[in-house]
Formats: C-alpha cells, sequence, structure tokens
C-alpha cells in the first residue's frame, strides 16, 4: 500500500496563548494533526490543570471520531520566546478583553516572524480594534472557533481591512488540514457570521418570551425537538429547498411574503429581492444538482431519523444520571 504524504501540518511550530478551555481543545486538535504544538499561559494552576484537560479533549475527539493519523507534541510553558520566531501561526486565545488583546498583538508585531500568521480567538472583537493601524494588518486575522472547537470543526476566518489574502489563505489552508471547515469572510463585521445568526434566533427567543407568546421550555423545545435537527443536516438554505417542492423560488415566493411581515413589524429592513433568490438558488445549484434534490430529501429523512434516535438517548442518559 502506497503510504500518503505527510501533512503539511506535520511537525510545524503552532504557538496557542492561553491554556483555558478554548486554548486546550485548539492545542489537542493541532497536536492531533501533527503539529508541534507550544502552549502558553503565564498562571500556574491553568498550566497545572493542562495534562488532565489535554487529555479529556483527546478523548471526546476520539467520542467523535475525529482522531488525527498523526500525534504531534504539546508543550506547556509560561511565556513564548524563541517559538514565535518560527511559529507558522501564533493563535491568541486570552480574555475577551480589548486592552489585553492590544497588548499581545503589540508584542507579537514585533516578535513573531514576519511570514507567522497573527490569529486571535476573539467571540467578538474584531481585528480592526485589536491592531488599528491598516499598515499593520497584513497578516492579522481572526479566526473565531465554535465552542468546543476541538469536535465542532468550523472556523470563521475574518480578515481586517488590511489583511493580505495571502494570509488569509494560509490560514485556510492550515485549519483545513488540521480538519476544520474554514470559512473566510469576504470583509470584516461585527458577531461575523456565527454570532450573527445566533443572535437573532436569541433576540426573537426574548422578545417571544417577553410578550408572552411561549415559555423558556417551550422555546428550546422548538428548537431542541424541530429547527435544531434539520439545521444540524442542512443548514437553512438546505432545509428550504428540501421542504419545499421547486426549492428555493418556491420556498420564497410562499414564505418570503410572511417572514418580510415578520422582520418589519421587529423594525428590520427586510429585501427578498427577485436578484438575490435567484442568486441563492444558483449558489445551491453550484452544491447539488435539481436532479439530486429528492435523492437527497429521502437521505436527509434517514438522517433525522437517526439523529432523533441518537439526540433521544443521549437525554435519556441526561436524564438518568
Amino acid at each position: 500500500m502506497q503510504e500518503k504524504p505527510p501533512s503539511p501540518v506535520n511537525h510545524v511550530r503552532i504557538v496557542i496563548l492561553g491554556a483555558g478551555s478554548i486554548g486546550v481543545a485548539f492545542a489537542a486538535t493541532f497536536s492531533e494533526a501533527g503539529a508541534q504544538v507550544t502552549l502558553v499561559d503565564p498562571d500556574t494552576d491553568r498550566r497545572a490543570s493542562v495534562p488532565g484537560a489535554l487529555a479529556h479533549q483527546h478523548q471526546v475527539i476520539a467520542t467523535a471520531g475525529l482522531s488525527g493519523a498523526a500525534r504531534g507534541t504539546v508543550d506547556v510553558a509560561a511565556q513564548a520566546t524563541n517559538e514565535l520566531a518560527d511559529s507558522v501561526m501564533v493563535l491568541e486565545c486570552g480574555p475577551e478583553d480589548l486592552a489585553i488583546k492590544e497588548n499581545i498583538f503589540s508584542r507579537l508585531l514585533e516578535e513573531a516572524g514576519p511570514e507567522t500568521i497573527l490569529a486571535t480567538a476573539s467571540s467578538a472583537i474584531p481585528m480592526s480594534r485589536i491592531v488599528p493601524d491598516v499598515t499593520q494588518q497584513s497578516r492579522c486575522l481572526v479566526a473565531h472557533p465554535v465552542n468546543p472547537p476541538s469536535v465542532l470543526r468550523v472556523i470563521e476566518l475574518v480578515p481586517a481591512p488590511g489583511t493580505d489574502p495571502e494570509f488569509a489563505t494560509k490560514a485556510q489552508t492550515l485549519f483545513e488540514v488540521a480538519g476544520f471547515a474554514a470559512i473566510v469572510l469576504g470583509q470584516e463585521i461585527e458577531g461575523f457570521v456565527l454570532n450573527r445568526l445566533q443572535s437573532t434566533v436569541l433576540r426573537e427567543a426574548y422578545r417571544l418570551v417577553d410578550e408572552g407568546i411561549t415559555d423558556v421550555a417551550g422555546i428550546d423545545a422548538v428548537m431542541r425537538m424541530g429547527l435544531g435537527p434539520r439545521w444540524a443536516l442542512s443548514g437553512p438554505f438546505e432545509t428550504a429547498e428540501l421542504n419545499t417542492p421547486g426549492g428555493i423560488a418556491a420556498h420564497a415566493a410562499r414564505m418570503g411574503p410572511a417572514y418580510k411581515r415578520i422582520g418589519e413589524g421587529r423594525g428590520e429592513h427586510v429585501n427578498w429581492s427577485d436578484e438575490l433568490v435567484a442568486r441563492v438558488t444558483a449558489a445551491r445549484r453550484e452544491i447539488l444538482a435539481e436532479a439530486d434534490i429528492p435523492k437527497r430529501v429521502a437521505w436527509r429523512a434517514e438522517a433525522v431519523a437517526r439523529l432523533v434516535a441518537a439526540r433521544d438517548g443521549l437525554m435519556t442518559q441526561a436524564d438518568d444520571d
């Protein structure tokens, strides 16, 4: 049997700043892809907790069936020194505090190698606030994960206005080889994509509770029992397409006016233009040919059944515990 060529992540140096849950999860994930990870945290107790936290992350990665073929290393240090100069990427996973991140990146811009990707796992702070000088942003970007990134393998790569596309591409390749779906955003936007979608659902959930339409348990049940399983498999655009004979255009014609009224009733401007619907339809056709839609509908029905069975088994186990 011919051996596969070595992964580009094998033996490369990655520095992760911050040994909290996100930093440890990234360390486990990149080390399973073969990287040599230096996990840095100035807190003595936090460093002492790393071996146990790493073991747990490797366990959940295995449970998810995501274990890598190669196992790299994770070194724990109080500070990064020589590692900054020869690392492929420095990934800052510290507190969600602008002043702290500004200080960290000021140092990284001086001490990291000129070809090193400088990324932050910030949940909401854009890179243009962390490094305001556009002339210093060329290798800087946000790498926003979903928690826990060891299992939920999607990463939003958010460039600053001055980010060099070459560094965004290098970051995308690095994360993809480590097993992530890396989504490079076209421009910087507050909340990125995940939190903008999440905040839309949460805003309406709070409103419905506040208005007495339903209670907290009702909202959670609708999401967990209804929308969640479908979105876990298909996402909102594919769900609309698979739910409606005639696809995206038919769904927009049927539900668009009601959705538009709902949005405008909340003070939100909604434009369900024919041009936008056509763009979404064309994008879906690039992903899935029209002739394959019935097969995909049948697949989803079976997949949803299996997902519900697994979910209900887990919920029963949680109740027993």
